[in-house]
């Protein structure tokens, strides 16, 4: 059976490439190669097999040049838009410390004011208590100068009295009228100057109560001046505070408990421009402008620990070089298995050995190696937060140092389950692991 279909495939072979024979002349003799159909099929198979694979090989190359060529320009546009988002956050950045220097600045000299204002204030306090005082001085001298010239006039009398009782009948008319015109010339003299001093002291009565008048005045200028100055200060620090407070509690911070905890770490120290102002005794709107000031200085306080808590929570990124985002938080194809799993953190994608940079300050409870994640280091932060960072190429912290924002803590590798050089950031709430997004987004904000 074999022999016979063998036989009718040399038979087809023969019809299709009957034999043929080359001749090789030289000039002794001619000899001849004979080419069987077996052998020319093996021939042409064999040149159809090579084109094919060139056509094969030259197709690959082509596709891998071409997916080479898209591959290298989107990471030159993804590399492009990340430099342009650097540099937009870098200004935004700028511009919020410019901002918060002009807001400092326009508070010093704001204090400056409330605090001339206030001097001001409590001179002319004193300068219309010494006025009320000349006042008083000078209505008691009147009343006793009254009283006098009422007492004269009952000595006139008494004396009249006493002088008709001693002269009696014996006396001449021009005797007593001499007396009479002897006393009343004294009387009259007593009665001008009483009438002197009255005139007097009406007149300074007069120049005292305008006087008073000028420092009512100007008090309730200074007064004006300073609650407007107090209404701007107001709103100031409120349109400062407004986007703070959204920032703590777009990462589900309370921004009363971050303030609680910020203060309990400084309340045994005392001092410093942000000191309540002690109240006045019994000056009422004293003690009205100086509530105000309070409650600013109260404001300008929490934006001060709100300053502080920022750097205590891990806020922006811990790279500053050019990187790309390789893979997201949360549930992803793993890289692999390829099967479906939860990413607990945020990949960085950059140059192999490029600085890593802790976020917060913080304490460092980690520093080597760990399993999936290589060489990590795990900081714990303020408000029960954690950040970590792995497989890092070199770790430049050990366990138990304090580090502060953005110290170098590492370099950034391919160490343990990895797939290339890349930071993989985590960021834990009571040892559970949370977006980091909110957190990086939030930092653009703050510094």
């Amino acid at each position: 059976m074999v022999g016979r279909i063998s036989h009718r495939l040399g038979t087809a072979l023969d019809r299709v490439l009957p034999e043929q024979r080359l001749f090789l002349r030289s000039d002794t003799e001619t000899r001849f190669v004979r080419l069987r159909p077996s052998t020319q099929a093996f021939v042409l198979t064999g040149a159809a097999l090579l084109v094919c694979w060139t056509i094969f090989a030259t197709a690959v190359v082509l596709v891998g040049a071409l997916s080479a060529g898209d591959a290298r320009h989107q990471a030159m546009l993804e590399q492009a838009n990340y430099e342009t988002r650097l540099n937009t956050l870098a200004h935004q950045r700028d511009t919020r410390a410019e901002e918060a220097s002009s807001a400092q600045a326009r508070f010093n000299t704001a204090l400056s004011q409330v605090s001339q204002m206030q001097s001001q204030l409590l001179g002319s306090e004193d300068h219309r208590r010494e006025l009320e005082t000349g006042i008083e001085v000078i209505q008691k001298t009147l009343r006793r100068t009254i009283k006098e010239r009422d007492d004269a006039r009952d000595a006139v009398t008494q004396l009249k009295a006493q002088l008709a009782h001693a002269t009696g009948a014996d006396r001449t008319v021009a005797g007593r009228a001499k007396d009479v015109g002897s006393t009343l010339d004294v009387l009259s003299a007593q009665l001008s100057d009483t009438a002197a001093a009255r005139d007097a002291a009406i007149a300074k009565a007069a120049v005292a109560n305008a006087q008073a008048d000028k420092a009512r005045l100007d008090t309730r200028l200074i007064q004006q001046r300073n609650a407007l100055i107090f209404s701007k200060l107001e709103r100031a620090v409120a349109t400062s505070m407004a986007p703070l407070d959204k920032i703590f509690r777009s990462v589900g911070l309370d921004p009363k408990k971050v303030i609680a905890e910020i203060r309990s770490g400084y309340a045994a120290g005392q001092g410093g421009p942000l000191t309540p102002i002690a109240q006045p005794g019994k000056d009422q709107q004293g003690a009205l402008d100086i509530d105000r000031a309070n409650r600013v200085l109260d404001g300008l306080r929490k934006v001060n620990d709100y300053r502080l808590a920022a750097l205590r929570i891990p806020l922006g990124l811990p790279l500053r070089t050019a990187f790309h985002y390789s893979s997201p938080f949360g549930y992803r194809k793993d890289p692999f298995t390829g099967k479906g799993s939860v990413h607990p953190g945020q990949d960085l994608a950059g140059a192999y050995g490029s600085p890593i940079y802790t976020s917060a300050d913080g304490v460092v409870i980690h520093a080597g190696w760990d399993g999936g994640y290589g060489r990590e280091v795990l900081i714990r932060h303020a408000f029960g937060i954690e950040t970590l960072y792995g497989h890092m190429s070199q770790i430049r912290v050990s366990v138990g140092q304090r580090v502060s924002r953005g110290q170098r803590i590492g370099d950034m590798g391919s160490s343990g389950r990895s797939t290339g050089p890349h930071v993989h950031y985590e960021i834990r709430v009571g040892n559970k692991p949370v977006n980091p997004t909110p957190y990086i987004k939030a930092g653009s904000y703050v510094f």
